[in-house]
């Protein structure tokens, strides 16, 4: 086949990573893996990348649009502009149903599920204006802006539209920054919006209760996602006084704090963490709940010896390349009721499902959420159970 820098194509199912799959030649033709575009779509692509196997393009012109395209809010979204946003040229909507399908896609390919039913839920307050950490690039010039897809070109920009209100009234976008890499800024939802200097702290309230610590410490992003979550996993896991619970990754003790009213004064949670930023916040928001643990250390390393069973309830909280073989089955091992996986990358989900799997456990429910409007991350909760 001969590759030319457009190509016309007819644009098939969204897959993992802010794309839609398309093939062109003779089928089954080569792998398209096309940005801008809606399934169903006919486009003019233009190649941006050539790989032995596939090729990746952005849809420069729409042939035949889908009813669900939309004009984008950003003046910076769409090919060779800001790569922050996949899906600004679909409605709300169409979003959260492609992000279904893919988190669909990832459990029958990787989980051997085929036809599990997701649906993605809207968190309350839109599609903009939802992101309370946002980092900039500054580039050669001092000016702050956002990167392009895949590259460490800077586009400057006037402000950023998915992000909150009180982040976008920061003078940072305005003003030159010559001796700075990156600008970062944080609207926490107790207090002021700052420009982060040093390691500063700010206040962050969720489950009727408050916390402080680092801004660059782990929190997160969409306002409604803290109370949202916690309710989810409660809600799976129906935790019940004097049970024993493992909060893992559990950062400044989020799901902690939920957890510990539920198993009650005769309960008892641990939380495992190895951020110095996040052992220290929990130890301090929740020193007032005696039934609560902090373990400063790996997951994989405390799972080896120092933390084992018996366990009634986990909550599982990795990061986004998952937890893995060895801490699934460690867990597995300290034989819980159930485990309430949070998840920010459906990938990473259905591999360590198809894990639970294979070791005799079942899939018993999963919810999903639009925490991340206008791009292609979904964050799921799964209850696991033997």
């Amino acid at each position: 086949m001969m590759l030319l820098d457009q190509i016309e194509l007819t644009v098939g199912a969204p897959a993992h990573g802010g794309h839609c799959v398309a093939r062109v030649g003779e089928p089954p033709g080569r792998v398209v893996f096309v940005r801008h575009a809606l399934p169903g779509e006919r486009v003019i692509a233009e190649i941006t990348e050539v790989h032995p196997g596939y090729l990746r393009a952005d849809a420069v012109t729409i042939l035949d649009a889908s009813p669900d395209r939309v004009e984008p809010p950003c003046p910076f979204a769409g090919p060779d502009r800001c790569g922050g946003c996949d899906l600004q040229h679909a409605t709300p909507a169409a979003q959260r149903q492609w992000k279904a399908a893919v988190v669909r896609e990832q459990l029958t390919r990787l989980a051997g599920l085929p036809d599990f039913p997701v649906q993605v839920e809207a968190l309350p307050g839109g599609p903009l204006g939802w992101r309370t950490r946002v980092r900039y690039a500054v580039d050669a010039a001092g000016r702050a802006g956002l990167l392009k897809h895949r590259s460490h070109e800077v586009v400057a920009i006037d402000r950023c539209r998915i992000a909150h209100p009180h982040i976008q009234a920061l003078p940072v976008t305005d003003r030159p920054w010559p001796s700075a890499a990156s600008v970062e800024t944080v609207a926490p939802s107790a207090g002021e919006a700052i420009v982060i200097g040093n390691e500063v702290p700010v206040r962050e309230r969720a489950v009727g209760r408050e916390w402080t610590l680092p801004a660059r410490a782990f929190w997160q992003v969409h306002p409604a996602a803290p109370d949202t979550f916690t309710s989810a996993v409660l809600d799976l896991l129906k935790p019940r006084p004097g049970e024993t619970a493992w909060d893992l990754y559990g950062g400044a003790g989020l799901f902690a704090a939920a957890l510990a009213p539920a198993v009650g004064p005769t309960g008892r949670v641990t939380i495992v963490e190895a951020d110095p930023r996040g052992v220290a916040a929990a130890r301090t928001a929740l020193a007032d709940l005696p039934q609560i643990r902090v373990v400063p250390a790996k997951v994989e390393s405390v799972l080896r010896g120092r933390l084992s069973g018996p366990v009634d309830v986990i909550v599982l909280d990795p990061p986004r390349t998952g937890a893995g073989r060895a801490v699934t089955h460690a867990m597995i091992a300290a034989g819980p009721r159930a485990v309430a996986y949070v998840a920010c990358d459906p990938a990473a989900l259905a591999r360590d499902v198809r894990t639970f799997r294979d070791a005799g456990w079942h899939l018993a429910e999963l919810r999903a959420y639009d925490a991340f409007p206008m791009t292609h991350h979904v964050e799921c909760i799964a209850l696991l159970t033997p």
